[in-house]
């Protein structure tokens, strides 16, 4: 399984803004995909949540493997943040070609350490010769503010600069820390060439920074947002305390999921049939997937 589009080809084809919420395994994949979104971002922020460590104590190979893991298995096409490994020319390339191998369709590369143009420059050439002849695209990032106009020109000449340097898109993370982010985000659109992703969607109040469909408008093709991990661990914290409170794990054993699927495992939401499948190809032994450990009439495990 790998993805069945590239984000160029979605971009055309959809006409309002592209949601594209934040993963970092297969599972938070599958969600994403059951739940009718059309791309995925690997984060590299809840990555290093998934392992316990902060983004900047991810290593390059650690990022690399989460990547060919979820797209070998995900059939969304998946932009990458690439926090890792990419400290020199050469190693931005190189790192590139390992995430192109691995799948990837898209590569977001941002100024980590909020350097300026000279030091960000040479990454981005690098990064640009390793998806080329691949269908993976590169996506500039600006990590600064844009509270003053000091830091919103800044912002539009790294942005400029990064698309007339062969950059297919941009993001300004500046746009999500504001609390201006419509009024900022008109502006970007206005000054910064080509399309745009919005970074990280978030609310206050029951009221979203920005509407979707407005900033389609502007020219923003996509948007991602947060909410995998937070609403994974709410989940697995409020069950938990049930279970532990009733002695018994009857109460996260009993929830359904939106197809009507439940049981103790969640492993009949995943593919592993097709894996069987597979394997029969080789074997000529066919196998019908139950969870380990259920017998008959208690499939759901």
């Amino acid at each position: 399984m790998s993805a069945e589009y590239n984000f160029l080809d979605l971009v055309k084809a959809t006409d309002d803004c592209v949601m594209m919420p934040c993963i970092y395994d297969c599972g938070s994949a599958l969600s994403a995909q059951l739940s009718g979104a059309k791309a995925i971002l690997l984060s590299g922020g809840e990555l290093g949540e998934s392992l316990g460590v902060l983004e900047p104590m991810l290593t390059t190979d650690e990022v690399v493997h989460a990547a060919e893991r979820i797209c070998h298995f995900s059939q969304l096409p998946c932009l990458v943040d690439v926090g890792a490994g990419y400290d020199t020319p050469l190693n931005a390339f190189y790192t590139t070609e390992r995430f192109v191998k691995a799948g990837a369709k898209g590569i977001l590369l941002g100024n980590e350490h909020e350097d300026g143009w000279s030091e960000y420059s040479p990454i981005l050439k690098a990064t640009l010769k390793a998806v080329e002849g691949s269908d993976c695209i590169v996506v500039a990032r600006w990590n600064g503010y844009l509270e003053t106009e000091e830091e919103m020109n800044e912002c539009v000449d790294f942005l400029n600069k990064s698309i007339a340097e062969g950059a297919h898109a941009t993001m300004a993370c500046g746009l999500c820390r504001s609390t201006r982010s419509t009024e900022l985000a008109k502006i970007i659109a206005d000054r910064v060439n080509g399309w745009k992703i919005y970074p990280d969607q978030n609310s206050i109040n029951g009221i979203p920074d920005v509407d979707n469909d407005e900033i389609y408008s502007l020219g923003y093709k996509m948007i991602s947002y947060h909410y995998m991990m937070k609403v994974a661990l709410n989940a697995m914290w409020r069950y938990g305390i049930e279970n532990m409170k009733n002695k018994n794990n009857v109460a996260s054993n009993e929830v359904s999921f939106p197809n009507g699927i439940k049981g103790h495992s969640a492993l009949r939401i995943f593919p592993m049939q097709e894996l069987l499948d597979l394997e029969a190809q080789f074997t000529g032994i066919h196998r019908e997937f139950k969870v380990p450990g259920t017998t008959t009439g208690r499939e759901n495990g």
